[in-house]
């Protein structure tokens, strides 16, 4: 924990809510209050994106201290922030903070499988063909 931090205001298993800002237990990640409501040019939260490429992030736990946080900070919340937890850790982690039912949009949008049989026109080579008599 941050020595200027004080007293925990909220926490969970993996992080904590101090005054100046939030603190992975487990890593010492730290978030300081000034920039949780950092924005990305086109609106979407920064954080939420920034977390979800970190592979030691457990998303309902993140959701869960960052949502604590913004409550404890008096920082509002908006769509951006529901989009912004949505496009980085996928829809379900949105709904429900439970870390079994998270499903990343990675999971969601998955590339068509290559149909059974392909057509394509297959050119002779022209050995073949002077073989051929053509």
């Amino acid at each position: 924990m941050s020595d200027v931090a004080g007293a925990e205001l909220f926490g969970n298993d993996d992080w904590s809510v101090q005054a100046d800002g939030i603190e992975h237990r487990a890593t010492g990640y730290f978030i300081a209050r000034e920039v949780v409501a950092a924005r990305r040019a086109e609106g979407l939260w920064d954080w939420p994106l920034q977390m979800a490429e970190k592979r030691w992030c457990r998303p309902s736990l993140f959701r869960e201290a960052f949502l604590a946080a913004l409550d404890r900070f008096g920082i509002g919340r908006d769509a951006d922030l529901l989009r912004s937890f949505a496009l980085g850790y996928g829809i379900r982690a949105v709904m429900s903070p439970a870390a079994d039912v998270f499903v990343s949009l990675a999971d969601v949008l998955q590339p068509r499988d290559a149909p059974e049989t392909v057509r394509t026109a297959h050119r002779r080579p022209a050995r073949a063909l002077a073989a051929a008599g053509a």
